[in-house]
């Protein structure tokens, strides 16, 4: 749709993802008008790639299933999951307003969740209490959800949608006090006018230049929504603002990827979480040591075991027999699969000594050696990590070593805004008319240094209800 020209919009959106549909929902519903601008051809933003992850205190369904829970609890668990390093007061405000987010999205919208849900987690450190939530379609299960009032809303003219349309400017009234916002230029050199507009452009993971430049570390997967480019960051700063948590990254325990021409696509994920399988192989860095209890309980204590690794690297490392015996580590793959990708993958190993092996592999070799020895001779001992699960010596050729790198396809650092998401300069005074939200803002603030379950996408719509609403002001 065309917006009309002269139009002064109440609210402009930039970005139609899980963050700026529900701003341009809730807006149009409280009687503003609305125009959406977005550099994709359609809705929908990192939902189309994302797990769609939810988390909430004091929802309905908890409460049907006997669940008693408060937002003091989860903001408590988010403490205590991030040692403290998110952003109290902007998770504060996500989760003492998530319930009725989960409310509107499962209730009113009538999303799907899977049946056992909420649960304490999966993945991601457990929470203290069953508040996890998901869809069978993981993110798309949130999309259609919010598409469906999204369209109507568009469809009877209340909201004005421009898709394939890319926001390269903001304007600025110098004469304004604050500089304000009041408007954005389009990359066919349009300007549109508005009294507001919010930022809901999502991260920059798909940029690897400025992955790299803002998290110190190399995109290493490619694996994130194609039009998360960082374009949010740019117009923030270059209005006034800045960006912050840049030193709070964390990578996942890692992925095989298809190549290490980086980013690379995930070839597949190894099982890494002892409640879901037990570890019966050893895990060691380049430098050929074993850095972490294979079987540690803590999902965070090994993912940032892995952050302190040379290159975010690990090996699995196994032999003939643990292949045989062992549970299938690759879902969906076969001991044959396993055989089949050896030698001839590059992230696949195998020979019939470990110092071949290792030459192979790009391990130290003698460190390898060491390694396995100290582990099979300690084996009915005392681990020295304190591992406890060691089912069978690692003795048995041929052997093998398999690749994993650690990776992240979320935007750790974000623009900063105070807490009525207005952005902010470094003075610590705000931008007028300039709002952000969603991952725009960063896992970082909303996590800290560690992986919080369904910390983005609730936000993120959170934050779009209660600017939308008008519960923040404007």
């Amino acid at each position: 749709m065309n917006t009309t020209p002269g139009t002064r919009w109440d609210v402009i959106v930039v970005g139609a993802g899980a963050g700026g549909m529900s701003t341009a929902i809730f807006a149009a519903r409280n009687g503003a008008r609305v125009l959406v601008i977005d550099a994709a051809p359609e809705e929908g933003g990192a939902l189309h790639l994302a797990t769609g992850q939810l988390s909430a205190a004091g929802t309905r369904l908890q409460r049907s299933k006997g669940i008693e829970d408060t937002p003091e609890s989860h903001l408590a668990d988010i403490v205590r999951i991030s040692k403290d390093t998110a952003d109290r007061e902007l998770v504060w405000l996500a989760v003492s307003n998530a319930a009725a987010t989960i409310d509107w999205l499962l209730d009113d919208l009538a999303m799907p969740v899977l049946p056992e849900h909420p649960v304490r987690g999966q993945n991601h450190e457990h929470y203290s209490q069953d508040r996890y939530y998901w869809g069978p379609d993981l993110g798309r299960s949130i999309l259609a959800a919010v598409r469906a009032p999204f369209r109507e809303l568009i469809d009877s003219g209340a909201v004005t949608a421009r898709f394939g349309t890319e926001v390269v400017g903001l304007v600025q009234d110098p004469e304004a006090q604050g500089g304000r916002v009041t408007g954005v230029v389009t990359a066919d050199g349009e300007e549109h006018h508005g009294t507001n507009v919010v930022l809901a452009t999502g991260g920059y993971n798909a940029d690897p230049a400025l992955f790299e430049k803002m998290n110190g570390v190399p995109a290493y997967a490619d694996a994130s929504y194609r039009f998360a480019r960082g374009a949010g960051h740019r117009l923030g700063v270059d209005a006034g603002g800045y960006t912050r948590n840049h030193d709070l990254y964390l990578c996942s325990f890692g992925s095989v990827l298809e190549h290490d021409d980086f980013p690379a696509p995930v070839l597949c994920r190894p099982v890494h979480w002892p409640e879901m399988r037990m570890p019966w192989e050893i895990y060691v860095n380049v430098e050929g040591r074993r850095f972490v209890a294979e079987d540690e309980p803590s999902v965070d204590v090994r993912e940032h075991a892995l952050l302190r690794q040379t290159d975010l690297r690990r090996y699995i490392v196994f032999d003939g027999r643990m292949l045989r015996e062992a549970p299938p580590m690759i879902p969906g793959w076969s001991a044959d699969d396993v055989r089949a990708h050896a030698g001839r993958h590059p992230m696949f190993h195998v020979a019939d000594d470990l110092r071949t092996l290792a030459a192979s592999a790009g391990i130290d070799p003698d460190n390898l050696v060491a390694t396995v020895e100290e582990y099979n001779a300690n084996r009915d001992g005392e681990d020295p990590l304190g591992r406890r699960f060691r089912p069978l010596p690692l003795a048995e050729a041929p052997f093998y070593a398999i690749r994993v790198q650690g990776m992240s396809i979320t935007s750790t650092a974000g623009l900063a805004v105070d807490a009525g998401l207005r952005v902010v300069r470094p003075d610590g005074t705000a931008v007028p008319g300039l709002y952000a939200l969603g991952e725009l803002l960063g896992s970082g603030a909303f996590m800290g240094n560690s992986f919080c379950g369904g910390m983005l996408a609730t936000p993120a719509m959170t934050f779009g209800r209660l600017l939308g609403t008008g519960i923040l002001s404007w």
